[in-house]
């Protein structure tokens, strides 16, 4: 387990992960032990998706005729139509 004592290293420790290379202990003094993991991103995770449950692609174009047509609202507004009331 290796110290980290400045961002550079802990960047440094960052930049060697690979699958093969995918969990690295480190320790930071102040703070304590931490274990990184890296989880690698599917860049085509939707498309794999899609082929997997071919009803999605039918439903994600739907949703984006709805959309363009004005029937849908963004994220942020949905949020911000959201009160405490609505989590009782």
């Amino acid at each position: 387990m290796g110290k980290v004592h400045s961002s550079e290293e802990l960047m440094k420790y960052i930049d060697d992960m690979n699958s093969e290379n995918s969990v690295v202990q480190f320790s930071i003094p102040g703070k304590g032990k931490f274990t990184l993991v890296l989880q690698e991103e599917d860049e085509r995770s939707i498309e794999a998706d899609i082929k997997k449950h071919p009803h999605l692609k039918r439903m994600i174009k739907e949703s984006e005729e709805q959309y363009k047509k004005g029937l849908g609202i963004s994220t942020s507004d949905l949020l911000k139509s959201l009160s405490e009331k609505d989590f009782r």
